[in-house]
């Protein structure tokens, strides 16, 4: 979507106010407001059929929650809490297999059957890799003739909630490639990004924190740090964390404002190569339509053929470390902390207990990170994959 180069102050403000609202019906009204206030050119086309997308969807969301209150809350749930390391969302089109992937990797007792559209409700199950486990969701199939459905809003709130997807097609579908554009741009409409592409702006609202703090990993292209907290500031964005990853311009911020992108790493499974319809050669065109950066794997999922990886490449896409803590002239702890790259003392603190970082003395690592065994640090100490922690607090 490509953002207007200059909103009028009046339909800044009538956002602000939108995205201050906590309520369905405040958004609804909020959200009116500033499709009235955009002036109409061709400028701001793209963000008009995004606003007016929006609205629908809202209306939708509305609906439903008015019939939940008329049922006391009965019906359908879809959240599922999370567990092990990661929560890993399994989705695609109806009859790619997702239930028994699922099954053959966990053992979950997943509804497996011949037709289509048979799971209605999510099921979970743990999948192993080495002292760690996952989480994959089997998810209902999404409709794909039917994008903007309230079948799949429940899904698409399955997909904001997970860490990661798995994103499942069926190499025995005449439809393959429409079935992959087409699910790709149900999320990229959704604002879920399966790649992080040249450049990936997201921007994380605070209450209650009245600065603007940037986390830039990549390059600003004709702006600085200080347009970014300016523009925001239009916006009457007060407290918020930057994230900016790769090559992005000021127009990228921007669109992040209003699209809430999401960014999600993402593996895509090709399942039944046992029935493939496809040659090779029609296998690599697909990577015409398949984001940069995202895994492929081919297997069959009733015997679990080709998915022997899949554990390590999760690891590797969440972007996450295990670090052992001690207690001091104690045992190894057999469970490790899952924690982000770039962790440090300090988080490995707080995961244990707060009042380490309050009484904190010193740390001792073993492990990647350390110079040498038992290394004496501090709590700005960056750990790595496999360390050893021992706080003495």
């Amino acid at each position: 979507m490509t953002m207007p180069a200059n909103l009028p102050p009046e339909a800044k403000a009538k956002y602000a106010k939108y995205l201050d609202a906590k309520t369905t019906e405040e958004k609804i009204k909020t959200l009116e407001e500033f499709i009235s206030a955009v002036p109409k050119h061709k400028g701001t086309e793209n963000l008009m059929l995004w606003a007016r997308k929006k609205l629908a969807q809202l209306k939708q969301d509305l609906e439903e929650e008015r019939r939940r209150r008329k049922t006391g809350g009965s019906g359908i749930r879809f959240m599922v809490q999370k567990s092990g390391a990661a929560q890993v969302a399994v989705i695609g089109p109806t009859n790619s297999g997702k239930s028994t992937l699922v099954h053959r990797l966990t053992g979950a007792k997943t509804l497996i059957t011949d037709y289509p559209y048979s799971t209605r409700l999510p099921s979970p199950g743990m999948l192993s890799f080495e002292d760690v486990q996952f989480q994959l969701v089997d998810t209902p199939s999404l409709m794909l003739n039917y994008p903007d459905s309230q079948w799949n809003n429940r899904i698409i709130g399955l997909v904001k909630n997970a860490d990661a997807l798995l994103l499942l097609f069926s190499l025995d579908s005449p439809s393959l490639k429409q079935n992959i554009a087409s699910t790709l741009k149900l999320l990229g409409d959704r604002g879920i990004e399966t790649s992080k592409g040249e450049g990936y702006v997201y921007i994380e609202r605070t209450r209650g924190v009245g600065e603007i703090k940037l986390y830039v990993n990549g390059r600003l292209k004709g702006f600085t740090e200080e347009n970014v907290r300016r523009m925001l500031r239009e916006y009457r964005i007060y407290g918020a964390y930057v994230y900016i990853d790769g090559e992005v311009t000021l127009d990228d911020v921007e669109k992040a404002i209003f699209t809430r992108t999401m960014f999600k790493p993402t593996v895509l499974i090709l399942n039944k190569a046992d029935r493939s319809l496809y040659s090779k050669e029609e296998l690599l065109a697909l990577k015409n339509i398949i984001p940069n950066g995202v895994p492929v794997l081919v297997g069959i999922a009733r015997s679990g053929r080709g998915f022997e990886e899949l554990g390590r490449i999760l690891f590797e896409k969440l972007g996450i470390i295990r670090v052992y803590t001690k207690e001091p002239n104690g045992e190894i702890a057999k469970q490790p902390l899952v924690l982000k790259k770039g962790a440090t003392v300090l988080d490995v603190a707080k995961s244990v207990h707060s009042r380490l970082v309050k009484n904190f003395k010193y740390a001792r690592i073993w492990g990647p990170s350390a110079k040498y065994p038992g290394e004496r640090t501090g709590l700005d100490h960056t750990v790595k994959d496999g360390d050893i922690v021992e706080i003495r607090a």
